[in-house]
């Protein structure tokens, strides 16, 4: 099949065709499920390097069950999500067990690159919203980032986190409000004060 036509494919039949060996259809799933995985992880770990081996081993363990996938059962980003979730969980509940530095304690590195206004207001916006993220709890927190960071819709959360859509939009509704009480006294220093 030319290259052009498997751009066309849906996640599922790539994932059938990259079973029968097209190598292709792996890069063509690589492109489109890593970054929003990786985002994920890496909004709910608040570690780069942890969701960068989250979101590697989701990747290894999706192509290890490639030649048992059932096509129509899943579909594979939903179910990388639901890896993708396990994963952090695991990592989530570890660092519990273990000492950990505050986020807020680490000096954030600057970016040499970095000299206009609004990349530093856009940086210290996003700086804001990791931190209000790790106020809460896990699964509001699992459930925001899916729903109004990576668009996922409220069935495809469902299944990602194993409940129901009703869950879902509780879970976000509350979390949107929480970040709302989080965010609400930062306007000033995140560059909000003066859009009111």
């Amino acid at each position: 099949m030319p290259r052009d036509s498997l751009a066309q494919l849906g996640d599922d039949a790539l994932m059938g065709l990259y079973a029968a060996g097209d190598p292709f259809a792996a890069h063509l799933l690589m492109d489109r499920l890593l970054p929003p995985t990786l985002r994920y992880a890496a909004r709910v770990l608040a570690d780069r390097a942890e969701a960068e081996d989250v979101a590697q081993e989701a990747m290894l363990r999706l192509w290890r069950i490639a030649p048992d996938w059932r096509s129509g059962e899943a579909q594979p980003r939903t179910w990388l999500y639901r890896v993708v979730t396990n994963l952090c969980n695991d990592r989530l509940r570890a660092r519990k067990r273990r000492s950990v530095v505050p986020i807020d304690e680490v000096a954030e590195p600057l970016d040499p690159a970095a000299g206009v206004l609004a990349e530093i207001i856009e940086d210290e916006r996003m700086a804001a919203l990791t931190l209000a993220l790790q106020c809460l709890p896990e699964r509001q927190r699992q459930a925001v980032i899916l729903r109004h960071i990576e668009g996922l819709t409220n069935p495809e959360i469902a299944a990602i986190l194993e409940i129901g859509v009703e869950a879902v939009e509780s879970l976000t509704a509350r979390g949107k409000r929480a970040l709302q009480a989080i965010l609400a006294g930062q306007k000033v220093e995140i560059g909000y004060a003066d859009e009111e």
